[in-house]
């Protein structure tokens, strides 16, 4: 048992080690807010709503309420969210795609775009967006119409001359 690795001890006495050096008193020191204080990390929840308190929170009365009566249950208040109302504005979509196609492309696509934001605010419910991109739609596309209509005057008159 000539092994440098083990050591002899003479004695019953446990081999001493160096203690780490502290005071049985130690300095207050202020917590860091940024650092998160020890112990398990908060519950994570990915996607999904954190748990739902008891549907009846306890509620006791005041310091001189008499304590033989327990805690007094008060439901807790209920939210409703009710969902938009969609909005019926007229979009002139089939309209828009007319114009597009027969009479002025580039006047028709302007009012097909606004028709097509036109349903996607009458869906949402802001009226005040469906109004005004209505009433540009059904601008553009009766400038559109009155454009191609002149054009088709311009070319049918050319051609009988």
């Amino acid at each position: 048992m000539d092994n440098p690795n083990y050591e002899k001890i003479e004695g019953n006495e446990p081999p001493t080690r160096n203690p780490p050096p502290y005071s049985e008193i130690q300095p207050y020191e202020e917590p860091d807010p940024l650092i998160p204080p020890p112990g398990p990390p908060l519950p994570m929840y990915y996607g999904t709503a954190p748990p739902i308190p008891p549907e009846h929170q306890p509620h006791y009365g005041p310091p001189g309420a008499e304590s033989s009566q327990g805690p007094v249950l008060q439901p807790s208040q209920a939210i409703f969210i009710s969902p938009v109302q969609p909005t019926n504005v007229p979009d002139y979509v089939p309209y828009s795609i007319f114009t597009m196609l027969c009479c002025c492309l580039p006047l028709g696509i302007a009012a097909l775009v606004y028709s097509i934001q036109t349903q996607d605010a009458n869906y949402i419910g802001n009226i005040t967006a469906a109004l005004k991109y209505s009433r540009l739609a059904l601008i553009l596309a009766n400038m559109a119409l009155g454009v191609g209509l002149a054009c088709w005057i311009v070319y049918i008159t050319i051609l009988v001359w």
